[in-house]
C-alpha cells in the first residue's frame, strides 16, 4: 500500500488539503495528515479547525512514498517558515521520493530548487518562485517526473487524480473520478 504524508499548516486552504486526502483514501492510499505546528488542531484559511493525525515529529517519513503540500497564502508562508519541513523536503528529494504541491505551495519546492527541469504550475503570481521549472501554462494539474503540482482550489479534484495517477496509475485515478461524478 502506498503511503503519503499531507502537511497541514495554519492558514492552509481547506479544499486543497481535504479533496486530495479524500480521493487518495478512496483509492486505498494510506494518508497521514501532519500538523507542522505544536497542536494537532490546525486552523485552516476559512476558520475551520481540522485535526491532524500526527504532529511533525511523530511520523516515520522513511515509510512515505509521497509528501504533499496544500496551499493557501498564509498556509504556504507557514510551510516556508518550517525549517524541519524544508530539511525533510530536501532529504526526500535526494532519496527520490515523490513530492506534490498545490496553489502557492509549489513555490516551497521551487525556492528549494527542487523543480529545476520539471514542468510545473502554481497559483498565478507565484511562477517567479518556481526556479528552473518550465511553467505549464493553461494546465490545472501537472505530473512531471516525481512531482505533481496544481493551480489552486479550483483544480483540487484534478490534483487529487494526478496524485493517485502518480502513486498508482491512470486507471485508478479515472476510477475514483468516476465514483465521485467528476
Amino acid at each position: 500500500m502506498k503511503k503519503i504524508a499531507v502537511f497541514l499548516a495554519d492558514g492552509f486552504e481547506e479544499v486543497e488539503g481535504l479533496a486530495p486526502i479524500d480521493m487518495c483514501r478512496r483509492a486505498g492510499i494510506d494518508v497521514t495528515t501532519v500538523s507542522i505546528g505544536d497542536s494537532k488542531e490546525v486552523l485552516a484559511s476559512h476558520d475551520i479547525v481540522i485535526k491532524a493525525d500526527r504532529l511533525f515529529d511523530e511520523v516515520n517519513y522513511d515509510e512515505m512514498d509521497m509528501l504533499l503540500l496544500p496551499g493557501g497564502g498564509k498556509g504556504t508562508e507557514n510551510l516556508e517558515n518550517c525549517e524541519k519541513l524544508l530539511d525533510l523536503l530536501k532529504k526526500a528529494d535526494s532519496e527520490g521520493k515523490k513530492l506534490a504541491a498545490i496553489c502557492a505551495a509549489p513555490r516551497v519546492l521551487g525556492r528549494l530548487g527542487l523543480l529545476k527541469g520539471q514542468k510545473a504550475v502554481c497559483f498565478p503570481g507565484n511562477e517567479e518562485y518556481l526556479e528552473g521549472a518550465e511553467i505549464a501554462a493553461g494546465e490545472k494539474a501537472v505530473i512531471s517526473g516525481r512531482f505533481v503540482t496544481a493551480r489552486g482550489m479550483g483544480a483540487a479534484i484534478e490534483f487529487g487524480a494526478a496524485v493517485i495517477e502518480s502513486l498508482i496509475d491512470r486507471k485508478k485515478a479515472e476510477e475514483i473520478l468516476g465514483k465521485i461524478q467528476f
